[in-house]
């Protein structure tokens, strides 16, 4: 190791979603990889006792930021908050976001609209005004989270599934965008896991959640992280996931519609 590889700050990843499930785990991670941190979350008690944690257990430098990014304002408050104390945000970790199931002319309006501001536009934004700075670096990258709902349309479910088949592309087009870079640009895209999501979705009850099992978030985290490490441009973790993503490319479009409304009646 050179005397300047020994001197050079660790690099810095910024969480969005940090404080439970995937998000909380990809912390964990990159934690004991020795990346400094920025959380971001809406609980401010829950990130200030995950950087306790982190702090003790990895001896790494974390930031808390309490922000709501279904706020318009709050990506770019951010990257005003970074720049102004002189932070390079090295890796960025689009991992917040939230769905709801439901008839979509029932489900509540502004809730569907915060979806969109929360799954699509803040990362859209947040990767905007980050990216050029990890490419004038030449450091870093992108982990965007999106699900395996990006493979299908999804009755009952409609706009987020529409929103993380949005995140995989965009996610996989940016890959391509810097190939030419050290640049490492990843999607992954999980199928159920054990977080809150279920029960803020309110998909407990659904046929898809009583049918198939869930992985854990530690284990979708590590395969995340792993995936990302490796710029690999997608990552669909489990053997379960990879094959029905595989499935219904195989399957009449109309065939998968309906099969998907059944399991999230």
């Amino acid at each position: 190791m050179t005397e300047t590889e020994q001197t050079a700050a660790p690099e810095t990843a910024l969480i969005t979603g940090a404080s439970s499930g995937i998000g909380l785990e990809l912390a964990r991670l990159f934690a004991a990889a020795g990346y400094t941190l920025v959380l971001v979350a809406r609980r401010n008690d829950v990130l200030l006792a995950l950087a306790e944690e982190l702090r003790a257990h990895h001896g790494v430098t974390v930031r808390v930021l309490a922000r709501d990014l279904v706020r318009s304002s709050a990506a770019h408050d951010i990257h005003e908050m970074m720049l102004a104390d002189g932070i390079d945000v090295d890796v960025l970790v689009n991992n917040a976001g939230f769905g709801a199931r439901g008839p979509f002319a029932e489900l509540e309006f502004q809730r569907q609209l915060d979806m969109i501001q929360l799954n699509v536009t803040a990362l859209t934004v947040l990767t905007r005004l980050f990216l050029p700075g990890m490419l004038a670096r030449n450091r870093g990258g992108i982990l965007n989270v999106a699900s395996t709902a990006a493979f299908q349309p999804g009755p009952f479910m409609a706009v987020y599934y529409a929103t993380k088949a949005y995140v995989q592309s965009f996610t996989e087009a940016l890959a391509v965008e810097v190939a030419d870079s050290n640049l490492k640009v990843s999607c992954l895209s999980p199928g159920p896991t054990a977080t809150e999501f279920a029960a803020r979705a309110g998909t407990e009850g659904s046929k898809l959640l009583r049918r198939t099992s869930s992985m854990s978030a530690r284990a979708v985290a590590e395969a995340g992280y792993r995936g990302w490490r490796r710029g690999q441009a997608l990552v669909v973790p489990g053997m379960a996931n990879k094959f029905g993503t595989w499935a219904v490319r195989l399957l009449p479009r109309r065939s998968v519609r309906r099969l998907v409304a059944g399991l999230n009646r």
